[in-house]
């Protein structure tokens, strides 16, 4: 009989402590490091489907909702952060769903930590008579520890030395216990022990740090024998030598960055740190920190400054007291160049004229400008020009030190030397061109020398394709590469005073026009209407362009129903004036100009509920069970009693064979009247090939069809191949394979495919299909427009995945192949790294594989050999690069027990998403349309 679900929670007897009632919940409490195991007991009729959730442990984690799909939740080694409320719900489509929960209590104690403080009114080096001195002892624990101190063997409580107070700081809410001795005493002088204790819960033993206190006991010191700041070359090496002078017990030393992490390359050695081949990238400020738990760390910081010179730049000034913009005899000219330098304060600049050396003199002034009003440029200014004074002028940059190449710019002030002009050829404005093709747009510039021309939108607000607010040509053209329909408007091109002349800029205009197909709504309409009854679909222009070269098409399937040309209105409407059981189906209205076409899509199916007293078949809960090779059982159970309607069922399946797509459609006749709740079975075996199938039930009646439902099925028979054991996952599924965001990095990535994808996505970056060449296929990429910033990092976290022990006595190393496919497309890519995380190690994380920089447009793979000795995860980490186009795309994870091949093509193209049942659709069939899909891709 048909029974609503009950579910009750019950655990695998691994727990150290269960309280079945506390406050109103049951607590189920474990050791750090154990493995969780919590069943769910269901009963009902159909067997309801089970869904385990979490919620996180406190307010300030993210919530997360890694469901599992079967009746035992189990968790191998479990860390501090998977404590929280677990949520077994079951529903099986009969009343309301059920709901249990049990809160997991995680215990553990982390090893204690003893400090060293003075008195902050008497604070010196070291300890000596008449001082106060405090120790601090602090150590992460759940439940919260208990402490307790020793001198030697001497156990100290409260009140039982006069010179010794122990207290806990409420501030710390007894996380801490302080020993304080007052006004040290020679026996003062000895071994402290701190204890901490969680007094044995879950078998946790006590644990203990000591620190020998002495009359030498003293806060660290150390000296840099380095300069500050120490400037080199790129590619020498550098070697920083950190030293202690004191402290006791002797402390540690580390070394870090100010900004972002030590490089890649670096070689420590104790307190010594050295970077071969130095780049510019590695300069900033380093610091050797020294630690021995004893008042505050010691640092001591140098600069780092990596010579470089770049941009060398010129510019002529005409005579400034005069309109006219040409270098004329008699006049003033100046001519200024400008570099960018590293270290400032050593750059010098040479001139010479005609290659000869020329210094200053009284028509040749040769003046530095204010490095705060203008940085790296010298001046050149020729009083009074004379016929003799044309010729090349060469200003030469170079830095002090030494070791960098230096940068010489030629200017030729001669007769022909005239200021520039700006036009655009007839022909090429306006411009006009499709969606997604590649456009140049054109200024012819004039005159000697010619500038750099700097490209903008004539809206200043407006951002160019690139994101930037101008870019940069030297040759005056501008190429747009995939245009989208949001870069139409009007460009401005102008000359900026770089290499040309430092006069009014010239500007010219320059229309874009895009073409783009229709813009429709709706998209996608379900409408339910019974047989014998009229329908009305209309399908409305948004926009377009151009508008009034609108053609429409009214299609069912592949058929043609009617065609025709837009007037003025901006809609079309077709009507169906008696619906059948042959006009039920997609309807598609297309609607075309020159760009292309927009398509309204309507799905016109039986009416739900109407005034005939009757309700559209449906499907509750449903399964299809494996009992021999090729041969199925499908049990569904009604969900709605039906009323005047004839009594029969129909299926079908569609399969694959020899390479070619196949329906089978077969009708089953069921006599006599159909209960609500009626297990209803048929025995399928048609299936005869060895793959999986999608099987697809829906029910009809002679008002129509009702609402599909689907389930995979897997055939379990023996394979005449070995099965690939393993874990594949393409994003298709919505849960993305049970992959999460991580809540620690700076933004998400982002599901998508280009079928679906914003009209506004930026422009020569990202993939243009899915790994497969599928356009409707799906990813997850990185979106590195406004508002990321360079260096930001999202990051991906994988499923736990466990590994079994190989043989009975003892775990042995499984190797696994890692595969997955990357889209590397832009000239702003950043990072991809993929790290390894071993349970147990959460704050660890190996680093795995890792590509910078442009790959081209095309997916690549990556396989790696894996080695886990515990349960795992993967971590994908894509950082942003220096602009907007840097958008990076990951497909197809795979991970495959068996080291990888070494062929260079991949083993198999499998995709899928995690394995996991389908949701409930609630319907009842009485004329059933079943479909079988082959899975093969």
């Amino acid at each position: 009989l048909a029974a609503p679900p009950t579910v009750r929670i019950v655990h695998s007897g691994l727990a150290c402590n269960i309280e079945e009632e506390r406050y109103s919940e049951r607590v189920y409490t474990i050791r750090e490091g154990e493995t969780l195991e919590l069943t769910c007991l269901v009963t009902g009729h159909p067997r309801p489907q089970i869904r385990w959730t979490k919620t996180a442990g406190s307010a300030s984690d993210r919530f997360q909702d890694s469901s599992v799909f079967n009746e035992t939740l189990r968790i191998s080694n479990i860390q501090r952060h998977q404590g929280g409320r677990y949520y077994c719900k079951a529903e099986n489509g009969l009343g309301s769903p059920a709901i249990k929960s049990i809160r997991v209590d995680v215990y553990y104690l982390d090893d204690p930590i003893v400090t060293v403080h003075q008195s902050i009114g008497e604070a010196k080096e070291q300890f000596y008579y008449e001082k106060t001195v405090f120790l601090r002892c602090v150590a992460n624990s759940n439940p919260p520890v208990r402490y307790s101190w020793r001198r030697g063997q001497e156990v100290l409580l409260q009140g039982s030395d006069k010179g010794v107070e122990i207290y806990e700081p409420f501030f710390t809410q007894g996380e801490t216990k302080i020993l304080k001795l007052k006004n040290l005493r020679p026996q003062d002088y000895a071994n402290y022990s701190c204890i901490a204790s969680v007094r044995n819960v879950c078998s946790i033993p006590d644990k203990m740090v000591s620190f020998r206190l002495s009359n030498k006991t003293a806060s660290p010191s150390i000296k840099l024998l380095v300069d500050d700041p120490i400037v080199v070359n790129p590619g020498e090496a550098i070697t920083l030598v950190c030293v202690t002078t004191g402290g006791e017990p002797a402390p540690s030393l580390t070394w870090v960055r100010s900004v972002g992490v030590l490089p890649n390359k670096t070689v420590l050695n104790g307190g010594t740190l050295t970077i071969p081949a130095i780049t510019s990238e590695d300069s900033g400020t380093y610091s050797c920190i020294a630690n021995n738990n004893v008042g505050n760390p010691a640092k001591k910081s140098t600069n780092i400054i990596v010579r470089a010179l770049k941009k060398g730049r010129f510019w002529i000034t005409p005579d400034p007291y005069h309109k006219d913009d040409n270098i004329q005899i008699g006049r003033e000219v100046k001519i200024s160049c400008q570099v960018e330098a590293i270290p400032p304060e050593e750059l010098t600049f040479s001139w010479f004229k005609n290659g000869r050396p020329l210094r200053s003199s009284e028509r040749m002034v040769i003046t530095q400008t204010d490095p705060d009003v203008s940085p790296g440029t010298t001046n050149l200014d020729i009083i009074d020009l004379k016929f003799t004074d044309f010729g090349t002028y060469t200003c030469v940059a170079s830095l002090k030190g030494g070791g960098i190449s230096d940068i010489s710019i030629d200017v030729n002030i001669s007769s022909s030397t005239v200021p520039p002009n700006l036009t655009v050829p007839q022909e090429k404005s306006p411009l006009v061109t499709r969606e997604g093709d590649t456009i140049e747009l054109q200024c012819q510039v004039t005159g000697k020398p010619k500038p750099i021309i700097l490209w903008s939108r004539a809206d200043k607000e407006v951002a160019m394709p690139d994101g930037a607010l101008q870019t940069e040509s030297y040759d005056g053209i501008l190429r747009i590469v995939n245009v989208s329909r949001e870069m139409s408007g009007t460009y401005r091109c102008q000359t900026s005073q770089y290499n040309g002349f430092n006069v009014k800029p010239r500007e010219a205009l320059v229309q874009l026009i895009v073409q783009y197909p229709p813009a429709v709504e709706p998209a996608f309409l379900e409408l339910r209407q019974g047989q014998g009854r009229a329908v009305t679909m209309s399908c409305r222009v948004l926009r377009a362009y151009p508008t009034r070269v609108l053609s429409y098409e009214w299609r069912l399937g592949g058929r043609l129903l009617r065609s025709g040309h837009f007037d003025l209105q901006d809609s079309t409407e077709f009507t169906v004036s008696s619906l059948s059981r042959d006009s039920y189906g997609l309807y598609n209205c297309n609607i075309i100009n020159e760009a292309g076409a927009g398509r309204c899509s309507f799905l016109v199916t039986a009416e739900k509920a109407g005034k005939e007293l009757y309700h559209a078949p449906g499907i509750s809960s449903w399964n299809i069970l494996s009992w021999r090779p090729h041969f199925y059982i499908l049990t569904w159970i009604t969900l709605i009693i039906f009323h005047r309607i004839p009594k029969c069922l129909t299926f079908g399946f569609f399969g694959l064979q020899a390479g070619q797509q196949r329906w089978w459609e077969q009708e089953i006749t069921v006599n006599g009247n159909i209960q609500k709740g009626e297990l209803i079975t048929y025995n399928l075996t048609e299936l005869i090939k060895p793959e999986a199938y999608e099987v697809r039930l829906t029910p009809i009646t002679r008002f129509g069809e009702g609402d599909s439902t689907i389930r995979v099925i897997k055939y379990s028979g023996e394979d005449p191949k070995p099965k690939e054991k393993g874990f594949h996952c393409g994003f298709e599924d919505g849960n993305i394979c049970l992959f999460t965001q991580d809540d620690t990095d700076n933004f998400d990535w982002t599901k998508q495919s280009t079928a679906t994808r914003d009209t506004k996505y930026t422009p020569n970056t990202g993939p243009n299909a899915d790994r497969t060449g599928s356009k409707e296929g799906f990813y997850m990429y990185i979106e590195t427009s406004r508002p990321r910033l360079e260096g930001e990092k999202a990051r991906l976290v994988s499923p736990v995945f466990s590994v079994a022990p190989k043989n009975p006595y003892g775990a042995t190393n499984t190797a696994y192949c890692f595969s997955f496919y990357y889209h590397m497309y832009g000239q702003h890519i950043g990072s991809l790294n993929v790290y390894l995380r071993l349970k147990g190690q959460t704050a660890i994380e190996n680093p795995l594989w890792s590509s910078s920089g442009n790959k081209g447009q095309h997916w690549n793979q990556a396989r790696v050999n894996i080695n886990p000795p515990t349960s795992f995860q993967l971590i994908f980490e894509g950082i942003r690069g220096p602009g907007i186009e840097g958008d990076i795309a990951i497909d197809d994870v795979s991970i495959v027990e068996g080291e990888c091949m070494k062929s260079d093509q991949p083993a198999n193209n499998l995709r899928s998403g995690a394995v996991g049942p389908l949701a409930h659709i609630r319907l009842l069939p009485l004329l059933i349309l079943m479909s079988v899909l082959s899975h093969q891709r």
